[in-house]
This record gives C-alpha cells, sequence and structure tokens, in this order.
C-alpha cells in the first residue's frame, strides 16, 4: 500500500427530520386536537483513531462521508428516528484541520480517541409544539436543520519513540533492519526509502521501543530539493533523534562535518519543533575502516563539533555497537517515562 501521509475530505452532518402535522382522528372525539410529533435528529459525523491503520491511503479514493439524516415525526405524537452517527477510522497520531480557516480542530493522538467534526441537525419540531391557548389547531410545523458541511485536512505524524535522521545513504534503512521487524529497501543509492519506515525494537521481556526510518535530507531540503521536508513533521512526536554520520564512505556522502551541518541547517530552517529535540549522534559503518582509523575520524569529528552529548560508533553489517545502543535507548525511554509520572 503506497503511504500517504495528507488528505483532504469532505464531511457532512445528516439533517434534522422535519415535524409532522396531524390531528387526532378517533371516533366520537369530535376535537381531537393536533398530534403531529417531532423530526429526528440528523447524525453527527466523527473520526476515531484506530492503531489498525498506518496510513491515509484509503482517503485518495473516498472524499465525501455523509452521516445519516433524521427521519420525519409521524401522527400520534410519534418522534422520527434520529440518524446514525458516521464513525471515520484514521491512523492514530492524526492532526485534523479545517481545510479553510487553517485552524486545528483536534489531535488524535490516543487509540480510540474520537472526534467530533460535523453536527447533526436539529429535529424539526411537529405542530403539537404550537398548540396554545389562542390556537388550539395550528397548522405549523418546522423543517429540521441542516448538518455541519466541513473541509478538513488530515495529516498523519507518525507516533515512534526514536528518530532516525541523516543525509541518503547513511545507514539509517540498514540500521532499522538490523535492530527490528521492519524491511524497508536497502540499495547502494541514494534515496532508496521514499516514505517513513516504523519498527519495534524489543530490547527485552517486555522492552521496546518504536523506530521511524525516514527518507535522507540533502542541502536545500528547506527549499523543496530532493524529497524536501513534508516528512520531518514525523520527527516531532519523537522523544529522541538519533543523528547518523557516515564515517566509513566518504565518497558518497562527503566528510562527517559537513554532513552534520547540512542537517542541522536543514532542521533550523523546519523550525523549533524538531531541532529543540534530544539528539545523540551515532557514526556509522565502522567496519569499512580499521579500527584505530574509525577512532581517528569519530575524534576529530567530536573536536570539530566540540561535540559533549552521548555518542555512539555502530556498523549494521557487523552490528557492532547497536546492543548498546539499543539498551541505552529503551533506559532513556524509561527515565522519561518516570519523570513524566512525577
Amino acid at each position: 500500500m503506497k503511504f500517504v501521509d495528507e488528505a483532504t475530505i469532505n464531511v457532512f452532518g445528516g439533517n434534522g427530520g422535519p415535524g409532522c402535522m396531524s390531528f387526532r382522528r378517533e371516533r366520537f372525539v369530535a376535537k381531537g386536537g393536533p398530534d403531529g410529533g417531532d423530526g429526528g435528529d440528523g447524525g453527527s459525523v466523527y473520526l476515531r483513531a484506530s492503531d489498525n491503520i498506518n496510513t491515509l491511503a484509503d482517503f485518495r479514493y473516498t472524499r465525501s462521508f455523509k452521516a445519516d439524516v433524521g427521519r420525519p415525526g409521524g401522527g400520534r405524537n410519534c418522534t422520527g428516528r434520529s440518524g446514525d452517527n458516521l464513525y471515520i477510522s484514521v491512523p492514530t497520531g492524526t492532526e485534523v484541520y479545517d481545510d479553510d480557516s487553517g485552524e486545528l480542530i483536534g489531535d488524535l493522538s490516543r487509540s480510540e480517541q474520537e472526534l467530533l467534526v460535523a453536527h447533526g441537525g436539529f429535529h424539526g419540531l411537529g405542530n403539537t409544539r404550537f398548540k396554545s391557548s389562542t390556537n388550539r389547531a395550528p397548522r405549523k410545523i418546522s423543517q429540521g436543520s441542516e448538518g455541519d458541511i466541513r473541509a478538513l485536512r488530515l495529516e498523519l505524524k507518525l507516533l515512534a519513540d526514536v528518530g532516525l535522521l541523516g543525509m541518503p545513504s547513511v545507514g539509517k534503512s540498514s540500521m532499522i533492519t538490523a535492530v527490528s521487524d521492519a524491511k524497508p529497501k536497502i540499495a547502494d543509492y541514494p534515496f532508496t526509502t521514499l516514505h517513513p519506515n516504523l519498527g519495534v525494537v524489543r530490547v527485552g521481556p517486555l522492552q521496546s521501543f518504536v523506530m521511524a526510518d525516514l527518507p535522507g535530507l540533502i542541502a536545500g531540503a528547506a527549499q523543496g530539493q530532493g524529497l524536501g521536508i513534508q516528512f520531518l513533521k514525523h520527527l516531532s512526536r519523537c522523544r529522541l533523534l538519533l543523528h547518523l554520520v557516515d564515517i566509513g564512505d566518504l565518497d558518497s556522502n562527503g566528510p562527517p562535518l559537513e554532513q552534520y551541518q547540512v542537517i542541522e541547517k536543514e532542521l533550523q530552517s523546519y523550525g523549533e519543533s524538531v531541532s529543540t529535540l534530544e539528539r545523540w549522534l551515532v557514526c556509522t559503518k565502522s567496519d569499512l575502516l580499521l579500527p584505530e582509523e574509525a577512532e581517528e575520524r569519530v575524534q576529530q569529528l567530536v573536536k570539530d563539533l566540540a561535540w559533549d552529548g552521548p555518542l555512539y560508533t555502530v556498523s549494521s553489517s557487523t552490528r557492532d555497537g547497536l546492543k548498546k545502543l539499543c539498551l541505552d535507548v529503551i533506559t532513556q525511554m524509561n527515565q522519561h517515562e518516570e519523570t513524566t509520572k512525577e
């Protein structure tokens, strides 16, 4: 299935049913009076978050959603049946915007969370409602009101604990393949990853975290170069970013310092929602170098950046350094949860 992270849909609340104009007709009752019942309320439209969906692709073909209308009222003061509500399943992590005003309506960040996006119309009134001391036989009813009509823009932001960040071909897909069951495309050319991939990294019994592999960035991404920054929004929900820098194959991406600076510049251009997240530095493809040469390049990068944060040297091919990295990540996740509870 094609990955789609944005969609525009139209939702229609059901119209309220009209009231009924009726008069009592019974044998031996000369003046029975009005007995027209009210109509039913129109159904409303709700969005419901589901963990069983991971893309907005279904909305490429079906873009209009209408809730059920209310039924007309009946004689003998019978109320019309209300229209059924319409529930639309969307992936957990979907943000909902009013497409006309750009206003954020809601954020469906929890499974089974529901969001009302279009009210159904109010029911019409039967002629019984208009009876008074001066009008014993009213011939007046009201039609039900129309339901809300809204154009919505849906934006999916993947829910992941850890996001992989870096230029093309630095080893992001290889890493997520090595530590999880995810199977992204891997090849020896840039931009093999065209859409985000999620993988569950299991560290121990009942200990796991979700890792997101995103398409690589290049210089000028903020201005639309390469794949642009359309996928950077998925990183905004991550609690930790792993910034991957290739130290083994300098012919593909250039010097490690330059790789790091290019990505940092694009993050700053994108905004604080991503640039302020905690980041760890991960030097990849160490298996392509002798141990002493790999260490020399890592230390030179640390010196150039004046880096004082967490630092890891790994190889997805030999799996060197990956176990320690994953253990440290889960420890960080647990500490974050404890801090949040306090």
